[in-house]
């Protein structure tokens, strides 16, 4: 069964709407309803000629504008599987044929391809008759091949699985008329054949099969109650045979529809006329009423345009002696601006990269309204001053588009709110909102707090010592905000200033690595880089001032008499004397005494 579905399927080519400038098909595909969940419908790679392997790597899912999923995509196998057991009557009922469109998303280029898949009727149905059995009040003298019409049986099977023929119980007076209407409906009566005598039979009862075309074939029966009357000559006789009425959906229960009327020449008995319908579905007899005594049609259910359009009333009037007549109610339901647009979102770039250039396209969303004409034309708008900009495609689809270039810094999400509203009176609106968050790219450097730090130190400071901190900052987001500290190349005396100081990489700690001595060196410059782990990676530099502070740290001493002198010393050197750079050596002054 599973090859013989696939071999029938059709492609079916049109214009759709395609992201990226490509080439979009349309595929249609069949299956049984009551299938098992999991069933395989069909297999998506040959038509959309890709291997295995790029339907995962390019994301492929099924997108689907009704609110239930009734299938899923294997991206490995290329497979549409059933999600569960699908009864086509209870999912379209008189819907014929039964469609349910889904698209296949792929990402990488985006494309979007219609996937129409139409449910197949078995025959899980048998025919059934409204009641078990049907009364008719004949009289005797009717004349031979009068005809009387039977109810139909209703059958919620389509096509072939319906309704194809009737049989009737042998007897001698009755046979069996069936015949095909233009609208593929097959109904039934019966013909007199032989006179009828109330005094001979009064009463005779008869079997009406009902027999689809299904395999196996289902059957329904119904019993025929023929009460046979003394002479009543005149049937009844409606006023028209087509009553044409336009009803606004949504009308209020027990609102009047309109009257049908039928007359009788006969007199007494015979002329007392009762209405009832015949041969109506039961959606009618849910939302309709008939007086049986005035012949006026009341509203008794809902009317909804989007369940049916229409509806055709069959009705009959039976006189007191058992004739009748028919007649039919074609009652126009006109659509009501009662439904809102529906937005369902296919696609969205979440997150965004920062530097998404103008004309970008974000999301892509189609927006559909149940009712019709005016009521079901939409128009989608958002708010202006987003960066953002709507771009009407093809089958209601929409695409948004970046308008400006973006700065995750400045606004690091967008909620978009979409607004749908259609042209009815009065106009119905609803909102949905797609969020869109930005995504950081590296392009903001490290920014120091100051581009001078000053420090000090004591001479004779512990190897190790803190001296200070720098701290720099960076706006941009995760990795390309954290931060690394190190001292640039730079000359102290004749060595490396990283002989001097170094840096904790993470938290900018300064730290001493020897003792210094104010009379060699009073100040270090040293510079600072901060780098980010950005991809490319950027930095900032600031200086740092790092002064040695004095501590009375030499007592003075005598430079005369010098040894091997015999002239007494008239110089000292004291606490506080310079050290002359060029000597490396306390300078001298002459005192008068010592």
């Amino acid at each position: 069964m599973e090859g013989h579905l696939q071999g029938r399927q059709v492609q079916a080519f049109f214009l759709c709407l395609c992201v990226l400038v490509t080439t979009c098909e349309s595929f249609l595909y069949s299956v049984p309803e009551e299938k098992k969940s999991g069933s395989v419908v069909a297999n998506v790679l040959r038509d959309l000629r890709l291997e295995g392997r790029e339907l995962s790597a390019r994301r492929a899912r099924l997108a689907s504008k009704s609110s239930k999923q009734y299938f899923r995509l294997d991206p490995l196998s290329g497979n549409i599987l059933l999600q569960e057991r699908i009864d086509r009557e209870a999912l379209c009922g008189e819907k014929d044929p039964c469609v349910l469109l889904s698209e296949v998303v792929l990402e990488n280029p985006l494309q979007l391809h219609r996937i129409e898949v139409q449910i197949e009727d078995v025959n899980d149905h048998p025919p059934r008759f409204s009641k078990n059995e049907f009364i008719f009040e004949i009289p005797e003298q009717t004349q031979l091949n009068t005809r009387f019409p039977l109810e139909s049986a209703q059958d919620a099977d389509k096509g072939e699985n319906a309704v194809q023929n009737y049989t009737l119980s042998p007897n001698e007076h009755f046979q069996l008329d069936v015949q095909s209407h233009a609208d593929g409906d097959t109904y039934a009566g019966l013909v007199l054949k032989k006179q009828l005598d109330h005094e001979e039979e009064a009463q005779m009862s008869l079997i009406l099969l009902a027999v689809d075309g299904g395999t196996p074939k289902r059957t329904g029966t119904a019993q025929i109650i023929i009460d046979i009357l003394d002479n009543n000559d005149n049937a009844p006789q409606f006023s028209k045979s087509v009553y044409q009425v336009k009803l606004m959906e949504n009308t209020p229960l027990g609102t009047l529809v309109t009257r049908v009327e039928a007359s009788d020449r006969d007199s007494g008995s015979y002329a007392e006329i009762t209405y009832s319908f015949s041969r109506v579905p039961e959606i009618v007899l849910r939302s309709f009423k008939l007086n049986k005594h005035t012949g006026e049609i009341a509203t008794a259910g809902t009317i909804d345009y989007e369940e049916n359009s229409k509806h055709e009333l069959s009705l009959r009037a039976t006189d007191g002696g058992g004739l009748s007549a028919y007649c039919k109610v074609l009652v126009e339901v006109e659509d009501e601006n009662d439904n809102a647009p529906e937005v369902a979102v296919t696609s969205v770039t979440s997150p965004l990269p920062e530097d998404s250039p103008v004309q970008t396209v974000v999301a892509l969303f189609s927006v559909m309204d149940r009712d019709s004409r005016d009521n079901a034309r939409t128009t989608c708008t958002i708010d202006p001053s987003l960066p953002f900009v709507l771009r009407a495609a093809e089958n209601s689809y929409y695409q948004l588009v970046t308008q400006r270039t973006l700065d995750r810094e400045r606004v690091p999400e967008y909620n978009v709110t979409v607004t749908a509203t259609d042209r009815g009176s009065p106009r119905l609106t609803s909102l949905t909102v797609i969020s869109i968050p930005i995504s950081d790219i590296n392009d903001n450097p490290p920014v120091f707090e100051r581009p001078l730090y000053e420090m000090q130190v004591r001479e004779n400071n512990i190897p190790g010592l803190l001296i200070g901190s720098v701290h720099a900052s960076d706006l941009d987001a995760e990795q390309n905000a954290k931060l690394t500290y190190a001292i640039l190349p730079g000359k102290v005396r004749d060595g490396p200033v990283s002989s001097y100081v170094s840096i904790n990489s993470e938290t900018g700690n300064l730290y001493a690595l020897r003792s210094l001595d104010y009379e060699d060196i009073r100040e270090l410059r040293v510079t600072v880089r901060a780098l980010d782990k950005g991809s490319p990676p950027l930095s900032s530099q600031a200086t740092v001032r790092v002064h040695v502070v004095d501590e009375n740290d030499h007592a003075p001493f005598i430079l005369h008499p010098l040894q091997n002198s015999s002239s007494p010393s008239s110089d000292l050197v004291p606490r506080g004397a310079e050290v002359d750079p060029q000597k490396g050596r306390k300078s001298l002054r002459k005192i008068d005494e010592f």
